[in-house]
Parts: C-alpha cells; structure tokens; sequence
C-alpha cells in the first residue's frame, strides 16, 4: 500500500536534517564578543564569526530568543527558536554582540554577575582581564530588549559554600538585578557549569524560574538545562554537528531519581 503523504514527508531529509524540533531545547553558550586572538580557554567570538553563526542558525529556519522566551514558546508548543545566552556579563556585548543580535533581529538571555559591577574576570588565571557590566550597562542590556539573568554574585563554584553563601550568590544576585532592571530575574546560570543538588535547590529556593547549566548529566531539569559551548572554530559543519550531539545527549528524564549525585563538572567554556 502506497504510504500515506504525511509519512513520507515526515521520513523527508529536509526533515531528518532538523532534530531541534523532536527533543529538548537548544540553547547556545556565548561569553565573550570581540578580537579572539588571545583566548586561552575558547570563551571569544569575534563579531564577524557571531554574525555568521547566526546567518547559520536564520537558514536552518531558527530565531535566536532568551531562554524565558524559549521555554514559554515550547510551553505553547511553538517552535523554530534556538536560546542565545551569553555568560559572566561582559562589558562587549553592548558595543559587539548586540548591533549583530539587532540586525537579525534575535534576543538573547546575559547572566551578569551584579557583584563585580565594572569589574574583570579575576576568576580566570590565564586572563587576559576583560571589562564586566557596569549596574548602569545591565540597565541598558535590560533596556535594549535582552533577557538579564543571574550568574551569581562573584563568580564562584557554589557546590563549595556554604549555605549562608550559597544564599547570597543566588537569592542577593536576583535581588540586586531587580533592583537595578525593576523586574526580577528567571533565570540563573551556574559558574563554571558546576551543579549539585544542593546548588540547584538553592536556585529553585530563591524564586527562579529556571537554571542553566552545561552537561548536567543527571541532574537534567528546569534547573539544570543543557547548553551547548560556541567557540570562534564553530561553523557551519562544526554546528550542525553540535545540534545533532545536544539531540543525542537527551536521554536523561528530568527529575528522576532520588539517589545523591556528585557535583557535576562541565568541559568545555567556563
């Protein structure tokens, strides 16, 4: 019997070529936008590389959004988005990551570290030192359209706090974004991508509604979303082979088990 119209487009290339719209969501890990030449630890884009990342991501029929407005879209079940993120708050993303987010019309979600307003990235040995947000630069991300979210205070591996500062990192950050934006944060990153149980209660504790994470392993949930590292080398194969890897890595179900888990670390960008 002749296979019904519907089955063969579902078996069609085009169709097998786009994954993103069977499984979990795909949220992409930025840091930093600018002259990536010295960048020890693959956490650097150059401007003109980010822009052809996203051409890529625009002819695969995807729009770059935040993660609040990703998950409400599959929520609705809504598709056709990628989440853009971008990490520890630095202070190009005004001048380099934002003109090229606006002409393709994406959003994004960036995790500043309200602790260190103005300040460097102290946390990396290696340097080289790069300039963070100001309280007045989050405003204007905030202002600009972008999604503003935690990644704590200080820039710490939260799995060796206490719970007194464990508190801070996550509850004083959101209020402190609050503060400075009028509207409190949903989402919360996790330095380093280093999570446990504890840390991620702390997250959900603290009234966020989300929190990212690299390879949580595991710990897969809401408060431990997959994300996928982009670095300056990643093109289109290099991507498109990163988008088949985030769809077979999904294997996990979120939330189950109950058993004690190790501090999970991820690889990979920081």
């Amino acid at each position: 019997m002749a296979a019904e119209p519907s089955a063969h487009c579902a078996d069609a290339p085009s169709s097998r070529l786009r994954p993103h719209t069977r499984r979990q969501p795909w949220i992409l890990t930025y840091h930093s936008v600018t002259d990536p030449s010295d960048d020890p630890y693959g956490i650097t884009v150059s401007p003109e590389r980010l822009d052809e990342q996203l051409s890529w991501l625009r002819s695969r029929r995807l729009t770059g959004v935040g993660v609040s407005e990703l998950l409400s879209a599959g929520a609705a079940g809504r598709r056709g988005m990628v989440g853009l993120t971008f990490d520890d708050g630095y202070a190009d993303f005004l001048d380099e990551a934002l003109p090229v987010l606006r002409k393709h019309g994406f959003r994004a979600t960036v995790f500043v570290l309200p602790g260190r307003p103005g300040g460097v990235n102290e946390w990396d040995p290696l340097g080289p030192r790069k300039p963070l947000l100001t309280h007045e630069d989050v405003r204007r991300v905030a202002a600009a359209g972008m999604e503003v979210g935690s990644h704590g205070l200080y820039h710490r591996d939260l799995t060796g706090l206490s719970d007194d500062e464990l508190r801070h990192e996550t509850t004083d950050s959101r209020e402190l974004i609050g503060d400075l934006t009028g509207r409190l944060p949903e989402g919360f990153c996790y330095p380093y991508g280093i999570l446990d149980r504890r840390v991620t209660g702390a997250a959900r504790t603290a009234g966020y509604g989300y929190a990212c994470a690299l390879a949580p392993g595991p710990l897969l949930s809401r408060y431990a979303l997959p994300r996928t590292h982009i670095s300056q080398a990643d093109r289109g194969v290099r991507l498109w082979a990163k988008d088949l890897r985030h769809g077979l890595r999904q294997v996990a179900v979120p939330g189950a088990g109950s058993r004690s888990v190790a501090p999970v670390r991820a690889g990979g960008g920081r």
